[in-house]
């Protein structure tokens, strides 16, 4: 099994959880187990191109300004990330008010809307916006249909940052659509005149539902330029969609907020995996859910760390899971270019570093 070389100052130790561990003996003794034991590990898995970009965003502006640098909501939906970040001299918070006049002030991966633009430059903010460029595409094709007098149906999750940025850009044109159940309360002015968009980080197969369900009541729907969803979240998905109908159980290793791990999960259940569940660190997992578990599916959500999952893979070896398979059903090798705020004065500084993040060759830190 490889593993993947981790920056030193992403390791960070893990909470405890409370609880007497099994051993390998007492639990292959509670169940045996049919066949051998295996992993089937997802790939493509963790750490997205915008996630990325975001992280290596803050980490360069410590760098570059010195602590602390403050960052809207979490960068990222990552509790290890957070809290590596703000052992680093990062301040998360929840509002741009928050931040003394003048800060340096990252904007989050999920996008902010106009509104929270304008407050960050009545405070006078230098600010960063590290939004992915994925979510941006879906910020620019709302302004353009709203320039153009169309009702927005806007798939997402009423609450989330992302649909909160989204909304922000068009409040007047734009409509939040949580499910299929919801398409019934969908009002529009002119049926021929509507459009959909959608969160980065759904389930595909349930905003392609959703999408089926509206055009039934509007069949003049217009479809967005591209695919809002992400190609991250959409691999990631069609990696467990194939593990999941061979996995006796299938572990999701990502943060509960994190939307996109938790689609991961609700995926390899809905795809055959016999049992799903989701951890932030390797010593959330339950050692009882082995019993008689031949098969373990493992994968991570966008914003996960390589460096968790290994911790994950050490323990499923420790009770004869050591057998690694990976199942890849995509490559990646997107890159981001750096928010240009900060290349700006990166470049001023003489800092002439590798401004990328992504999957591709690791930028110089």
């Amino acid at each position: 099994m490889s593993t993947t070389q981790v920056d030193s100052s992403v390791l960070l130790g893990f909470p405890q959880v409370p609880r007497t561990r099994r051993s390998r003996e007492e639990i292959e003794a509670a169940a045996a187990v049919n066949g051998e034991k295996k992993v089937l590990l997802a790939a493509p898995r963790g750490y997205c191109a915008g996630v990325d970009r975001a992280v290596i965003a803050v980490e360069k502006a410590l760098e570059h300004y010195g602590a602390p640098v403050y960052v809207r909501k979490q960068i990222v939906h990552n509790r290890h990330v957070v809290e590596t970040l703000e052992s680093q001299g990062a301040i998360f918070v929840d509002e741009v008010e928050e931040v003394p006049e003048g800060a340096v002030t990252v904007f989050s991966a999920h996008g902010v809307s106009p509104a929270v633009v304008n407050a960050a430059e009545e405070r006078s903010l230098n600010t960063i916006d590290a939004t992915c460029p994925l979510v941006n595409k879906v910020h620019r094709e709302a302004v353009r249909f709203a320039k153009q007098d169309y009702d927005i149906l806007l798939i997402g999750h009423t609450g989330h940052e992302e649909v909160e940025g989204t909304a922000g850009e068009a409040p007047e044109h734009i409509q939040i659509v949580n499910s299929p159940d919801e398409v019934d309360q969908v009002v529009v002015r002119d049926p021929d005149k509507v459009v959909w968009l959608s969160q980065t980080t759904l389930s595909v197969d349930e905003t392609l539902e959703t999408v089926a369900k509206l055009r039934e009541r509007f069949p003049s729907l217009q479809d967005p330029p591209s695919d809002d969803i992400c190609y991250a979240t959409s691999n990631r998905q069609g990696a467990i969609k194939e593990i999941a109908p061979q996995a006796d159980l299938v572990i999701v290793v990502g943060s509960a907020n994190s939307s996109n791990s938790v689609r991961l999960k609700e995926v390899a259940l809905e795809y055959g995996a016999r049992r799903a569940e989701r951890v932030d660190f390797a010593n959330q997992v339950d050692e009882a859910w082995f019993e008689g578990v031949a098969t373990v599916g493992l994968t991570s959500g966008a914003s996960v760390p390589e460096v968790l999952v290994e911790d994950v893979l050490r323990l499923l070896a420790d009770y004869g899971y050591q057998d690694v398979q990976p199942v890849e059903t995509a490559k990646e090798d997107i890159l981001f270019s750096l928010p240009k705020e900060l290349r700006a004065a990166l470049k001023n500084d003489g800092d002439t570093s590798n401004q990328l993040g992504g999957r591709g060759a690791k930028p110089t830190r």
